[in-house]
């Protein structure tokens, strides 16, 4: 399918827990005009204790290389982790365009800030030992679900479950951590007079109005493994590449839910965020008006 917009952010290559196959797979499934890989693509702090490269973390280097070399436009926007890169703002690298932050225009002509997102997230910010310690933990949780998940092949149980992504949901401290997060960027985007914000960061996947701004968040390529495609018309979607979403009867969806969508080769019908205004969601089969 051939798309205006790829944004992807927290591939973490370098690392164990990086799903590069997955990614691979988006990618053959999805061409664009523009590829935004929006932080953390390259996870300098995991390789500083030790580097895991593999042959299909190789493969999406080249991948990536080789669109920017066949004309699409293809920009980084550095996170924490790969932040050494920070330093070369305005520098392109084998046509790879290097920013801080960028601000693009859809289709439909509205203005999304591209930012990773850390210089939202207080604890990295201030406490960066914190963050160095958290992010210690957090891989120990990613090599602990590669168990689990043979475990699982070996049960033939369907579908992929995230042992990280599980603990994230179920912790009350990382939920309020999440909407203070997201709370800080709607108000940085709603102060700049744009439409909407693309980022990074905390590797919890989302696309939804938060009062007048759109708050659109990657993902991440270790849990979740989902991207943003902006269609020809401007149109945002959330795709997940791992699995098949059921879609639900309407008096299933709750009313602030965005359908995800999985990749095309396992597409089923799904709800995506559409123009406001006037603005209409599209959940699954449920419509709700806006305005």
């Amino acid at each position: 399918m051939h798309v205006r917009s790829i944004f992807l952010s927290d591939v973490h290559l370098g690392t164990r827990g990086c799903q590069a196959e997955r990614l691979l797979d988006f990618l053959k499934d999805y061409e664009s005009d523009n590829l935004f890989l929006i932080g953390d693509i390259i996870d300098f702090w995991a390789m500083n204790r030790g580097i895991h490269w593999t042959p299909a973390q190789n493969t999406v280097v080249q991948k990536i290389l080789r669109r920017a070399r066949h004309g699409q436009r293809v920009m980084l926007i550095p996170g924490n982790h790969d932040e050494a890169m920070r330093e070369y703002d305005g520098v392109s690298f084998g046509d790879i365009e290097v920013r801080l932050e960028h601000i693009h225009v859809a289709a439909d002509g509205r203005r999304y800030l591209l930012v990773h997102g850390d210089e939202f997230d207080q604890v990295t910010r201030y406490h960066r030992w914190l963050a160095v310690i958290g992010d210690v933990g957090y891989n120990l949780l990613v090599r602990l679900n590669a168990t689990l998940s043979r475990l699982r092949r070996l049960l033939r149980r369907p579908g992929y479950w995230s042992l990280a992504g599980f603990a994230k949901n179920r912790v009350k401290h990382a939920i309020s951590f999440i909407f203070d997060f997201e709370n800080s960027l709607v108000r940085a985007v709603r102060d700049r007079n744009l439409d909407g914000v693309i980022c990074g960061h905390i590797h919890s996947a989302a696309l939804r109005p938060v009062g007048d701004v759109v708050y659109v968040n990657c993902g991440d390529w270790v849990d979740s493994c989902t991207g943003i495609v902006e269609h020809l018309d401007g149109r945002l979607e959330l795709v997940r590449s791992w699995q098949s979403v059921a879609t639900p009867t309407p008096e299933e969806v709750p009313a602030t839910d965005i359908a995800v969508s999985p990749a095309p080769a396992r597409r089923v019908p799904s709800g995506s965020l559409h123009d406001l205004p006037p603005a209409v969601i599209t959940c699954h089969e449920a419509v709700i008006q806006t305005k």
